[in-house]
């Protein structure tokens, strides 16, 4: 079933399907594990509350952790948090289980009973219990005993469950596709529309759009951050070159000895590591190098330590020969370019006081010390800075706003038998899952609507946004499937659409019990 649902995850019917069994499959996990407190053994933290019916933290934490496996088979990955947050999985983990407790308790009210038999029954038909095809007694202890589950609470859980199946199969029995929801569907699928339209975008309306400076003061107060300029530093430093402070370094037979064993892997050939012999000249350059880069850091951390606390980086620079240089005012995206590969040195840069001294600091090109000149924080400029950039952005937002306006403008004026802008067309197509529209684009609202028109009422009730742009169509020809056909695929097509009916009727009769429950959610759980 997960290899179907892979290959068809984008199909809207295995999306409703998914839905479904993910939720049938939260409510088995919570009633295998827990089925919550009656109010009087829970403790004071909480998932959520129904009523007096408290769903531990525990129970929450292992449908959340099901339901997220269940995601990550399907996508055959670990899910980031971007995308977790974007399909919801906490708050749905959480309603699942809010559902479950309804569902107890209003099969109950019901008088819904599930028989010893039945329990029995289920049992005994799941596979992880069975051997050669048939129940295991034995088995059956040991699975509920690794689970660390006694066969009491395994057995009232899977009563439980049981007792929540009917519930929602006894709901769901009720629902009917009436005739005229099957002709509805069937006129749907197979009728020929043609629309005339018109499109509204927001680039359109833009040369429109006056505003006053007062009206750009106003958006800048409501979008600071847009404008916002960030922080920006200048800084004083002084880059010491090792080799002026070590020059005259040595090193002795001991010394190249010990630095080519410390980096022998440094030292390879076409047929190994080399020997000492064949590479002393370099392992004898590379030791003085590495010898006088430490001499040469731990001469410049004396002085710059030296003169630190009293920020006197000048002094500093006299003392080590260093030449003092300034930067101009800069960001943390607007780097100078004699600094922009300097990123130990920039970032230390602007964790400083205005005025405090740091380093020393070794990058590749140095030794670096450095002091904070400036610090200019982060400001909206005045309008007069900025106002080319407030004023597309302000008159951006404001013909979206607009583009909404103007569509509905244009079809209040449709619906009176005035048309004030030339319409577009169509031509002739049918419903088609992927929701194109010929001409207009893709969207599943329009495509829904679109096909509710008829010649009586050849106009929707609002017009549609795709994207930034707003759609309002009319019906100029709907060619009607022939009534005969409909009559021949009747029966079928209310079987088609009875499960949609079905998963209606649930859901409305689930919305009426959260309407009338108290419940409270532990909303910590679900904060993304």
């Amino acid at each position: 079933m997960l290899g179907i649902m892979r290959k068809y995850k984008e199909s809207i019917v295995i999306k409703v399907v998914f839905v479904v069994i993910v939720f049938s499959f939260i409510g088995t996990i919570f009633l295998v594990w827990g089925k919550g407190s009656d109010g009087v053994k829970g403790s004071v933290s909480y998932a959520a509350k129904v009523d007096s019916t408290k769903i531990a933290i525990e129970d929450y934490q292992q449908s959340y952790y099901r339901l997220r496996g269940i995601y990550e088979q399907i996508y055959q990955k670990s899910l980031p948090a971007e995308i977790e947050k974007q399909l919801g999985i906490k708050k749905m983990a959480l309603d699942n289980l809010i559902e479950s407790v309804l569902i107890r308790k209003a099969a109950k009210k019901m008088g819904i009973s599930v028989s010893k038999d039945e329990v029995s029954a289920a049992i005994e038909a799941m596979p992880a219990f069975q051997k050669n095809g048939a129940f295991d007694f034995q088995q059956y202890q040991q699975t509920l005993k690794s689970n660390r589950m006694t066969t009491a609470d395994f057995e009232e859980s899977q009563k439980s469950e049981l007792l929540i199946k009917k519930a929602r199969k006894s709901i769901q029995d009720k629902a009917v596709v009436s005739d005229t929801d099957a002709e509805a569907y069937f006129h749907k699928r197979n009728d020929r529309i043609e629309l005339q339209y018109t499109v509204v975008t927001p680039e359109s309306l833009i040369s429109e759009i006056k505003l006053s400076d007062q009206e750009l003061n106003t958006y800048i107060q409501a979008h600071q951050d847009q404008f916002k300029t960030l922080e920006q530093i200048s800084i004083q430093y002084i880059l010491i070159d090792p080799s002026s402070l070590a020059s005259n370094v040595t090193v002795t037979e001991e010394e190249i000895n010990t630095y080519y064993q410390k980096n022998i892997d440094r030292y390879q050939g076409k047929g190994g590591i080399l020997p000492l012999s064949e590479v002393k000249d370099k392992v004898k350059t590379d030791a003085t190098r590495q010898k006088a880069g430490k001499e040469a850091y731990e001469k410049a951390a004396d002085v710059i330590n030296k003169n630190i606390a009293s920020a006197n980086l000048q002094g500093a620079a006299s003392a080590l020969g260093a030449k003092l240089i300034e930067s101009p005012l800069f960001t943390a995206k607007a780097i100078p370019a004699n600094l922009a590969t300097e990123a130990a040195l920039t970032k230390k840069a602007f964790l400083l006081k205005a005025g405090e001294m740091a380093g020393p600091i070794e990058t590749a090109k140095g030794i670096y010390a450095l002091k904070l000149k400036d610090r200019k924080a982060a400001e909206v400029p005045p309008l007069a800075q900025i106002k080319g950039a407030v004023e597309a952005a302000a008159k951006q937002d404001k013909a979206k706003e607009l583009a909404g306006k103007r569509a509905e403008e244009i079809l209040a004026s449709m619906s009176k038998g005035s048309v004030t802008v030339k319409l577009q067309e169509t031509g002739s197509f049918s419903f088609n899952d992927q929701s194109s529209i010929p001409g207009i684009g893709i969207s599943k609202d329009l495509m829904d609507s679109a096909f509710a028109l008829t010649t009586a009422a050849p106009l929707p009730k609002t017009a549609t946004k795709i994207d930034q742009k707003w759609v309002v169509v009319r019906l100029k020809n709907r060619t009607v499937a022939k009534t005969e056909e409909f009559q021949k695929a009747k029966e079928e097509i209310k079987k088609q659409i009875l499960p949609k009916k079905q998963q209606e009727a649930l859901d409305s009769w689930l919305k009426e019990l959260k309407a009338v429950a108290k419940i409270e959610i532990n909303q910590q759980l679900i904060a993304d």
